[in-house]
């Protein structure tokens, strides 16, 4: 029994390291695709989103294509393998063909990139937290404690990436390669036991088949998770998407704002690390389906206060609210699509039901929240986005289906035992 436990501890470090290093070199290179893109490949700003735009296209066709490979191939790593080999081309991609296709013919460039980037990292990442999340209901873990060292990996790499882009953005490719190729070792390293005394709960032996996709878009759970992902995520991740504008605001300098908006984001990855260790706990206890209402309550919350506030110093308690958020929702998510969908569409449904369509809100809200805020002013937008996320929130309260908890099986208990003594 003591071997087994300590075998568990060395694969939780390898696959903890695996999930450090993919957030480590997505942070220290693709985190500043933005500037890369306007800086060094001369992009005008409508090209640029243009660039995202197309990024996000070919993200919501691959994801679900992703999510139906892993559930394809089970607890087999070559996906991870395929992903992870991706990533390392990123320096050669980079600098010998990226920057000279979108300086030289710009369309092309564009569609490669989208491309590249969805292999290994729009899609890939969906498919390294899928793949973290069975490997740890397999192996009797917590997703969200294998999860947290990405937030580590993220804060890492932001701490000094920017000052190595100024020398060259190379030198972030590079590293960003040699650190897939650091992946890689750790990846082959990694033992996967399908024969856990948790296996029967995670894997089948009857593999995905069409119908089975054809089956899940079919159920009226699918879509009622869909409707809370709409409502409440979509608010979520947009509102975020140019908060630092609104931020900034708050300040006389607008140097000061984007100093205490970096400094933030510290904070903010460093919350997500710690909350990653207790929230699985918290949800266990509540049930995942408490869990996701709960995040729609602050997300609105936090929105609509935004709106309201006239303090710099209250928007910049609320901005470090948003790593609460993740945590939240991204245990609450895996422990409910694990507890209501068939094992067979594990991965599919979360790729194609949650990542996919938070893709398809970046297309269909992006663009009209940034009309808002130029008709009507970030504070009633973010005032609009909040109420819809409450709105929400409360018809999820009633299609989503219920989840087991700890909280209600003691209550149970309790009311068995004032039963027994009657």
């Amino acid at each position: 029994m003591k071997n087994t436990s300590t075998n568990n501890r060395t694969e939780y470090y390898k696959i903890s390291s695996f999930i450090f290093l993919y957030f480590f070199t997505w942070s220290a290179s693709i985190g500043l695709l933005a500037i890369w893109l306007g800086q060094k490949a001369n992009l005008s700003g409508t090209v640029i989103g243009t660039v995202f735009a197309v990024n996000g296209v070919f993200s919501v066709i691959l994801k679900p294509i992703y999510g139906y490979i892993l559930d394809k191939i089970g607890m087999s790593k070559y996906l991870l393998y395929f992903v992870v080999a991706m990533s390392a081309l990123m320096a050669p991609f980079f600098i010998y063909v990226y920057q000279p296709l979108l300086m030289s013919n710009t369309l092309l460039g564009i569609i490669l990139g989208a491309l590249y980037l969805s292999f290994a990292w729009y899609a890939g990442v969906a498919a390294c937290e899928s793949y973290s999340d069975r490997f740890s209901r397999l192996n009797g873990m917590e997703f969200g404690q294998i999860r947290m060292w990405g937030s580590l990996g993220w804060a890492v790499a932001s701490s000094f990436s920017g000052l190595l882009f100024n020398l060259s953005p190379a030198y972030n490719f590079i590293m960003g390669s040699v650190a897939s190729v650091i992946m890689l070792v750790v990846l082959i390293s990694l033992k996967v036991n399908t024969n856990s005394a948790h296996a029967s709960e995670v894997l089948t032996k009857e593999k995905i088949a069409p119908a089975d996709v054809y089956a899940l878009l079919r159920n009226r759970k699918f879509w009622a998770f869909c409707l809370y992902v709409a409502g409440v995520a979509w608010m979520m991740f947009i509102a975020e998407q140019q908060f630092s504008r609104y931020f900034v605001t708050f300040f006389d300098d607008v140097h000061q704002g984007n100093a205490v908006f970096g400094y933030l984001g510290t904070v903010q990855s460093g919350m997500e690390f710690i909350m990653y260790m207790v929230i699985p706990l918290f949800v266990n206890f509540i049930g995942a389906k408490r869990g996701l209402l709960i995040v729609g309550l602050i997300v609105g919350a936090r929105l609509i206060i935004s709106g309201l506030c006239d303090s710099h110093l209250l928007i910049s308690v609320l901005k470090p609210l948003y790593g609460l958020e993740i945590c939240l929702l991204l245990v609450s998510v895996f422990k409910y699509i694990a507890e209501h969908f068939d094992k067979r569409v594990n991965a599919t449904m979360y790729l194609l039901g949650y990542q996919a369509m938070l893709y398809v809100g970046n297309v269909v809200v992006s663009s009209p929240a940034g009309l808002l805020y130029d008709r009507i002013g970030f504070e009633q937008t973010y005032i609009i986005m909040g109420a819809t996320a409450l709105t929400f929130t409360l018809i999820s309260a009633f299609t989503l289906s219920a989840c087991q908890c700890k909280w209600r099986s003691a209550q149970a208990l309790k009311v068995a035992e004032q039963h027994s003594t009657r």
